[in-house]
């Protein structure tokens, strides 16, 4: 309620006017909606807030933001909160998201949190990253295969340590979870590289300009980053990611050739954006529509949530 006694109400953002890199929406039950994705104002440094939420019914008319992670005392990251996506499993929610430490004590990587409701508050569950312990890691999505088996994929970017630079040829991983999700079990499988897709391109900075300090980027780097898998209902396996391609940031399709999430993985010659925007994810709503939500641009601070319908069929996504 508000001061005069009177119902508060409740200010609305049209999708184009939220400012989001990462978006990941999921649907929680038909027609009721949840926006998630990294929306602190130092994105690429700098202490890091949380990750906030929108609610909707209709895709373009959003709630006010809702805090649905603030770190509780004693939490082991306190910068780069990045990409969130959320997952009902038995009743609970789970986010993944990437963290990362000021003082580089702990490489970047992607932990999970709980909450018992979509928009949170949401806190720790696993201890620390799931992502190995000495590479930096990002971007880790779920999947569950047909036996249950639940897998993180993630990429292994370019980004470095304090200790080292990164690697210049980017990498996606897949690691076999524990059923609880608090942990990764055995080693993680290397997917493919960046270099594998015909689209991707260095990326180079212009002359005077330097990357991020904190990011620790090797030179001219082949970058992975944003998976998200999904299954045609033909049964294809198919994974969207991101990497620098010809006009900037760009969004490729990779195909699982043995249908399953060790692949081999064919990488599809033409990417799916290309122009300055992606780390996307498809929303299989319950209208039996499909969307495809991702950020344009890519330019710190314009970038903005975009929403597309698309067709899928067997092994191809097209925009419509």
């Amino acid at each position: 309620m508000g001061r005069s006694g009177q119902p508060k109400t409740i200010q609305q953002l049209r999708l184009g006017e939220i400012r989001m890199r990462d978006p990941f929406i999921l649907e929680t039950v038909p027609g009721e909606f949840v926006l998630f994705g990294t929306s602190d104002e130092n994105v690429w440094g700098g202490p890091a807030t949380g990750f906030d939420c929108y609610t909707s019914r209709d895709l373009d008319h959003w709630d006010e933001p809702i805090a649905a992670f603030r770190p509780p005392p004693g939490f082991w990251a306190d910068t780069q909160f990045w990409a969130p996506e959320v997952h009902a499993l038995e009743g609970r929610f789970f986010m993944f998201a990437t963290f990362a430490t000021s003082t580089g004590a702990r490489p970047r990587g992607v932990a999970v949190l709980v909450s018992d409701h979509a928009t949170g508050p949401y806190q720790p569950w696993s201890d620390g990253p799931v992502t190995p312990a000495n590479e930096s890691c990002l971007d880790g999505t779920l999947y569950v295969d047909d036996d249950s088996t639940r897998w993180l994929v993630y990429s292994r970017g370019t980004e470095g340590t304090s200790d080292s630079l990164g690697i210049a040829d980017g990498e996606m991983y897949a690691l076999r979870l524990s059923q609880d999700l608090r942990a990764g079990v055995g080693e993680p499988i290397l997917l493919f590289a960046a270099s594998s897709a015909g689209w991707t391109r260095p990326l180079r900075f212009p002359e005077g300009v330097e990357p991020p300090k904190g990011l620790h980027l090797a030179k001219d780097p082949l970058f992975t980053d944003g998976p998200f898998l999904l299954r045609s209902n033909e049964g294809t396996l198919l994974m969207l990611w991101s990497s620098h391609g010809e006009a900037g940031y760009a969004m490729g399709i990779a195909e699982s050739g043995g249908g399953t999430i060790t692949g081999p993985w064919i990488q599809h010659e033409d990417p799916l954006w290309s122009s300055n925007g992606g780390h996307g994810m498809v929303l299989r709503a319950s209208t039996g529509r499909d969307y495809l939500a991702f950020h344009w641009p890519n330019n710190t601070p314009d970038e903005r949530v975009q929403l597309t319908e698309v067709h899928i069929n067997g092994a191809t996504i097209k925009i419509l």
